[in-house]
């Protein structure tokens, strides 16, 4: 597990301490007394910012870093969505005020530093699966989402998801973390370009002498080398270096303008078709987003929850009644607005390693995705050669936690190894958790302790195998 030491200053500690902060006569902001002292007490009170080692500025630079990481989802969303026959427009201001909402709530009332946003590979089996597959309408398709994403909030505020979470062994809990490391690493290797798809090989080195590459490979020096020497917001500095430089080289454009005009979606809000949603194929849909969005929620959470210590001595996560109700209330509420199903971002652990341990973090993600109604054009300008960097410097340092498990122990390390390795070799957390649960339990009983596994497992091991088997034969 790693430990942060807080990043701490001359003006974060001072204004905590409210028996410290100047006077207000004293400082002045455009001639008007200073009153960030008492605003600075209440945030450390509410989100317990002294408790959990951080401050509010530490806060807002962890916010600033998962936004940049995660802004792309405001593009690439309505790109999808539009293969589906939704507007583009209506789908970016749904993206927006979802990921807002659901990150919003998280922030205040789970006080965790979890962003959450339009989940990727749901979006696109949302599209490609579902309305271009089995030949629906997107209203049709919102309709599943919305349904799902009831069936989550019951499941969550049930305390169901709770329960699977905490009979999950340790050993896979680990391995989630370390496999979640590398899925992020491979997201950073291929937005850098450094990973390209090969006909031969599934996978192969990119071009070194591409431009875009060679930016991404100087910011990850950059990044490197400010962490190494400890220095305060590496990951953000290296951000805002990045796309400064492919700014000036002509690498990525200027946005054309800066600030636009928000607007409600139109076409997609409530956007629902309720009337074949009762058919059979449909049903398995609705079943499917569950799937994949309680897995890799539950997966998400595990991992980024080990990397930033909010983990208690059994491995279980306080308060994932809050975080899951979230996920819940996002997919939802999203579905509403117009948007494929929202989930927990594993980008989130670039604001945790920058120092993120509070809700405030969170908050902080959530106006950014608020203001960038107003200024989308300035955030989607963000090169992905400026961010993958992060993601991949993120992705060795949730690989540590992997030498607590003992290698040697192979009814564990078996579960384990799958549990790692299939998250990127399937581009999917879900896939993972999924086939490392059933190894273990299979083990475990082949071994003759079938006493050693949760029941919830068992129930589990016996969906999933149902789930993959109606997947084989679809």
């Amino acid at each position: 597990m790693l430990h942060h030491r807080p990043h701490s200053g001359r003006f974060s500690t001072a204004f905590l301490n409210t028996s410290t902060c100047p006077s207000p006569t004293t400082v002045r902001i455009f001639q008007q007394p200073l009153t960030r002292c008492a605003c600075f007490a209440v945030l450390n009170r509410y989100f317990r910012l002294s408790e959990r080692g951080t401050s509010v500025l530490t806060e807002v630079r962890a916010g600033v870093v998962t936004f940049l990481t995660m802004a792309y989802i405001l593009l690439v969303n309505p790109k999808i969505l539009a293969d589906a026959g939704m507007p583009p427009d209506d789908v970016a201001r749904a993206t927006a005020l979802a990921s807002a909402i659901a990150t919003l709530v998280m922030g205040l009332w789970a006080n965790y530093p979890f962003a959450l946003a339009p989940g990727m590979g749901l979006n696109a089996y949302f599209t490609y699966g579902v309305v271009q597959g089995m030949g629906v309408s997107y209203p049709v398709a919102l309709a599943a989402v919305f349904v799902e994403g009831v069936l989550f909030l019951v499941l969550a505020i049930s305390g169901v998801r709770s329960a699977v979470l905490r009979a999950i062994p340790d050993p896979l809990k680990v391995a989630t973390s370390g496999g979640i490391g590398l899925f992020l690493a491979i997201i950073g290797f291929q937005n850098a370009g450094l990973v390209v798809d090969s006909p031969a090989t599934l996978v192969t080195l990119g071009p070194l002498t591409r431009p875009a590459t060679l930016l991404a490979l100087g910011t990850l020096v950059l990044m490197s080398l400010l962490l190494v020497r400890r220095i305060p917001g590496a990951l953000l500095l290296g951000i805002l270096a990045g796309t400064l430089g492919a700014w000036l080289t002509g690498l990525a454009p200027l946005p054309e303008r800066w600030v636009q005009f928000p607007a409600l979606p139109r076409e997609t809000l409530a956007a629902f078709d309720f009337r074949t949603l009762l058919h059979a194929k449909l049903l398995s849909v609705v079943l499917a987003f569950l799937f994949v969005d309680f897995f890799d929620t539950a997966g998400t959470l595990m991992g980024i929850g080990r990397l930033g210590g909010f983990l208690n001595a059994r491995g279980e996560l306080a308060r994932a009644r809050e975080a899951f109700t979230a996920d819940a209330v996002g997919t939802t509420l999203g579905a509403l607005l117009g948007t494929s199903t929202v989930t927990t971002y594993i980008e989130s652990a670039t604001g945790i390693e920058e120092g993120g341990r509070t809700g405030l973090t969170a908050v902080v993600v959530a106006v950014l995705f608020l203001l960038s109604l107003f200024l989308a054009p300035l955030f989607t300008a963000i090169p992905a050669a400026a961010t993958a960097p992060a993601l991949i410097l993120v992705g060795v340092l949730m690989m540590q936690g992997l030498t607590t498990l003992n290698w040697r122990k192979y009814e564990e390390a078996i579960p384990a190894f799958l549990t790692i390795t299939l998250m990127p070799f399937t581009y999917s957390i879900a896939n993972g958790i999924a086939f490392g649960l059933i190894a273990y339990v299979l083990l475990q009983v082949l071994r003759g302790r079938p006493r050693a596994v949760h029941p919830i497992l068992y129930v589990l091991t016996i969906l999933l195998s149902l789930y993959y088997a109606l997947e084989l034969g679809a």
